[in-house]
């Protein structure tokens, strides 16, 4: 029986992918981002273990609602790619009966090695689509904000491309950090030579997950870091735009 790290489950979601989600979100991520909320499923090697036939189980009962909306299940996190074998059955049981399929991931465990590229292989076999968070396009400001340089996310955006898996790419713009116009502009430059996205989206970055922070004892380094404006918003998308097809980036109104 094969089992995940499991942090929580959601049996609506509407923010992870197309139509009704059930997600999934599993324990344990090797980022360490600054502005996290979901700090509390970094823990790597803990989480309840759930089998993948108990959340198919569970998914079940939420068939017609998924199908109906043209939705699916999503695996977030925590990071889904530190659990490849435990993924690859589940999305295997997920496509038997016809559902469609999203990992919502950050790349930041990928490594140009032979185990990484089996593993990964075979899930892309039942994998319909990734969300990839692209962070911060500098991996200098990348590694400060994550812990980790960026250049094994970028090379994984690339192997992605490679494979033709259909992707959605999100940026949290966060003032200050993420949102530099030049960054901006080599972020969109980069998404441009990818011809495998059908989507880019800018996150707001939000305070919302201090509580958990302050829950586990931690220091939120970005407490004097506001939310952007609207105007913020629509400055970052039109910047990523001037670089990608107009149909990819929707400035909102």
């Amino acid at each position: 029986m094969v089992t995940g790290n499991i942090h929580s489950i959601e049996s609506f979601g509407t923010v992870d992918g197309p139509g009704i989600r059930f997600v999934v979100f599993v324990q344990g991520c090797p980022l360490r981002c600054k502005y996290c909320h979901n700090v509390d499923t970094r823990e790597i090697g803990t989480g309840k273990s759930i089998s993948v036939e108990q959340i198919v189980s569970e998914l079940k009962d939420y068939l017609p609602f998924i199908q109906s909306s043209g939705g699916g299940i999503t695996v977030s996190g925590g990071e889904p790619l530190l659990q490849m074998p435990f993924l690859t059955e589940l999305f295997k049981a997920c496509k038997a009966l016809g559902v469609h399929t999203a990992i919502d991931t950050s790349g930041g465990c990928y490594v140009d090695a032979p185990f990484f590229h089996r593993a990964f292989d075979e899930l892309a076999n039942y994998t319909d689509l990734v969300i990839l968070d692209l962070k911060e396009i500098d991996s200098d400001k990348h590694k400060w904000l994550t812990g980790l340089p960026n250049k094994n996310i970028l090379a994984f955006a690339r192997l992605l491309a490679e494979k033709k898996i259909p992707v959605w790419i999100r940026h949290v713009l966060v003032p200050g950090v993420t949102d530099s116009e030049s960054d901006l502009d080599r972020l969109g430059k980069f998404i441009g030579t990818l011809d495998n996205v059908e989507r880019v989206e800018i996150l707001p970055y939000h305070k919302m997950g201090i509580y958990k922070w302050e829950a586990l004892g931690l220091d939120y380094a970005l407490k004097e870091v506001q939310p952007p404006s609207s105007q913020d918003l629509k400055r970052a998308y039109r910047l990523l735009r001037q670089n990608l097809d107009e149909g990819l980036v929707a400035i909102p109104e």
